[in-house]
């Protein structure tokens, strides 16, 4: 083995710095300092040094952006930072109900009037990415995934250019952004795949996302893939979100740098149309943009919901169209019972996806419409909300078009299948409720992620035991035994071991997630965490009055009466004490704990506990988990690696307490 000299190491320090700040002005400042030539030259004499003298290498080296070898399997990578969804608005008055819902929260905060600020980004319509970096070193990137548990794609991420290995300071932190890809590379690519006899791919976001999800990276290095940062979630804290935004940049993220500050939502309104108008001309897609209340005080007392923050929202550009025809109309049975009219189309390719159904909504709707099967309509797909139809073209209805008649009598519906439609309501609901197709979806939805989530247990495996009689209600799911299992036709003795585990892990249920799963009509994911946050225990719910619940910010009057009429059902309220018996509801949070109203922040890597078991160790005790340090902050729990919010708690003279203090506490 040759020897390292000192001049060949510094030539070899040099030429990585150098590669790297050319490849910043390039790929993040769209500058080019040095030809192409030049730059693959540097980069080949760095590849001689590293042939000849491999321990030189580091992760953060130009060279390692691609990887030799493909993976067999992607891992799994819990996010320290939940990884939230945002609401979507599609018209003006959309943005000024998000405008007037923000700023009545901050007068019942503060007891006055408060103008808050607000930025607007633009909102590309790529792959979501969580970057995390520890001195200043990326670590992992991971996928959105569910929100808590992602895949670890950093073997492809590396190939991205505009994604800086090392960051500018030795700093730890998460930044949060998207991935794209060009529509020129799209077109580049599609012209490759044609002459193959290949796919072709219907956009850019749908080809980023395979190419991201590859086992070998090389693939992800020959497409170009490109990001835009947003947003610092875990580490550093700044005063704005347009501070935060500039840090980014400087520290070496790729931001996109068509963002502006609104002092009003004249000015968002104003942003949101001149985009819209000249989103055609971007190297990029962009399917709206995202507005956030701009100072970080005000977005910690907004906070979230059960889905995202209250704090932003995104505002989608008008939904892309397309006409085709209306083959057959048909009624679908949801689990609540409720009759939903659905058109079944023609095929029709409408915002990069190929579409053949479309809900009608209601009798109403049709009629409003004048719908008749046969007729050509105009379809509008808006972001991933369900195709809908919104005109008939009346000059091509052909002479034969039928129109559409609800009938008495729907398959799916208990009883002899009667619906019938209440005075002041606009849905056809099924007069019965006990029919085994609805049976057997609230089986599944009980059983499914959402709500207990009892893993293995799927709806085929559900219509299994219900066809062979083993369930036909919510507790019999918890009298199973593994002998009930494995006497079933294609189950082994292992299968059913998994399953009986699973359905045991599951007796102890989260509040939200029990109401969740109990279909309760109107009652999706994000309603039914804010009536648990608010009550607390399944007790109280169950005695809650409608006033009680209407009153709740984010529920409504329609919900409240659901719920009510729910919960004072004598069928339901038999059931739910026999489901008792079985299963524990955990309460959304305690009377009373040690830790009961203090603010705590975790940060770095616990010695002994992950962050979620610490968070839920705490919020056992009445704690509150905050993400950021500020002066209502109480104690900030530290781990290795701490970084920026261990010197915020110590310029704000916050108690900074190890692991093993807070478990004394606990005690």
């Amino acid at each position: 083995m040759s020897k390292l000299d000192k001049q060949t190491k510094e030539r070899y320090e040099q030429l990585k710095k150098t590669v790297d700040t050319y490849r910043h002005a390039f790929h993040v400042e769209n500058k080019e300092l040095i030809s192409a030539e030049a730059l693959d030259s540097l980069k080949d004499e760095l590849v001689q040094i590293e042939k000849k003298f491999p321990q030189l290498i580091t992760k953060d080296s130009p060279t390692q952006r691609v990887a030799g070898t493909a993976l067999e399997k992607f891992q799994k990578v819990t996010h320290k930072v939940p990884q939230w969804s945002l609401n979507d608005a599609f018209t003006k008055e959309d943005i000024q109900d998000f405008d007037a819902r923000v700023k009545r929260m901050l007068k019942n905060k503060y007891g006055k009037n408060i103008q808050p600020t607000y930025t607007c980004e633009l909102k590309i319509d790529g792959l979501h990415v969580v970057l995390e970096y520890v001195d200043g070193l990326l670590q992992t990137a991971a996928t959105r995934g569910d929100g808590k548990v992602g895949e670890d794609v950093t073997h492809n991420v590396r190939t991205i250019q505009s994604v800086p290995l090392r960051l500018s300071e030795e700093v730890s932190l998460i930044a949060e952004g998207e991935i794209w890809l060009s529509k020129q590379q799209l077109e580049k690519i599609n012209k490759e795949q044609k002459k193959k006899g290949g796919n072709i791919y219907a956009n850019p976001r749908n080809l980023a996302a395979g190419t991201i999800r590859q086992l070998d990276p090389k693939v992800a290095a020959q497409r170009e893939l490109d990001t835009f940062v947003y947003d610092i979630s875990l580490g550093e804290v700044y005063k704005t979100q347009e501070e935060e935004l500039r840090r980014l940049s400087a520290l070496g993220f790729k931001v996109n740098a068509e963002f502006m500050v609104c002092n009003s939502i004249e000015e968002i309104i104003s942003f949101w149309q001149l985009w819209h108008d000249k989103k055609d001309k971007q190297p990029y897609v962009i399917d709206g943009i995202v507005v956030k209340v701009n100072e970080t005080e005000y977005q910690e007392v907004l906070g979230y919901t059960g889905k995202g923050p209250r704090f932003a929202i995104a505002i989608k550009f008008p939904a892309e169209q397309a006409t085709t025809v209306v083959e057959d109309i048909v009624l679908q049975v949801g689990r609540t019972g409720v009759v939903t009219p659905v058109a079944h189309l023609r095929p029709v390719r409408i915002d990069g996806s190929i579409v053949s159904r479309a809900t009608l909504h209601n009798e109403d709707q049709i009629k409003r419409l004048d719908v008749r099967i046969g007729d050509t309509v105009v379809l509008q797909k808006a972001g991933d909300i369900i195709p809908e139809i919104v005109s008939v073209v009346k000059g091509l209805r052909p002479k034969n078009a039928k129109k559409f008649v609800f009938p008495k009598k729907v398959d799916g519906c208990g009883g002899d299948g009667s619906i019938m439609r209440k005075p002041g309501q606009a849905a056809y609901r099924c007069v019965t409720l006990d029919s085994q197709h609805l049976l057997q979806q609230k089986l599944s939805y009980f059983v499914s992620k959402k709500a207990l989530n009892i893993e293995g247990l799927g709806p085929r495996i559900i219509d299994i035991l219900f066809d062979n009689g083993l369930i036909t209600t919510y507790e019999d799911i918890f009298t199973l035994t593994e002998g009930d299992i494995t006497n079933l036709p294609g189950f082994k003795e292992k299968s059913a071991q998994n399953i009986i585990q699973a359905i045991k892990k599951s007796r102890c249920v989260p509040l939200h997630r029990f109401l969740i799963g109990l279909s309760i009509e109107l009652v999706g994911e994000e309603t039914a965490v804010l009536i648990a946050e608010h009550f607390g225990t399944l007790q109280k719910i169950r005695k809650a009055k409608y006033e009680d619940i209407a009153n709740i910010y984010g529920v409504g009057d329609s919900v409240a009466n659901a719920i009510v009429q729910y919960f004072s059902d004598e069928k339901n309220k038999k059931m739910i004490d026999r489901l008792l018996r079985y299963i524990e509801v955990l309460p959304a949070n305690k009377k009373k704990g040690k830790l009961q109203g203090k603010t705590l922040v975790f940060t770095g890597t616990l010695p002994t506990l992950d962050r979620d078991t610490a968070k839920e160790l705490a919020r056992k005790q009445g704690a509150r988990i905050a993400n950021t340090v500020s002066s209502k902050t109480d104690f900030v729990v530290i781990g290795e690696n701490a970084g920026s919010k261990e010197k915020k708690a110590k310029s704000l003279g916050i108690p900074i307490i190890t692991e093993e203090d807070f478990l004394k506490m606990l005690k």
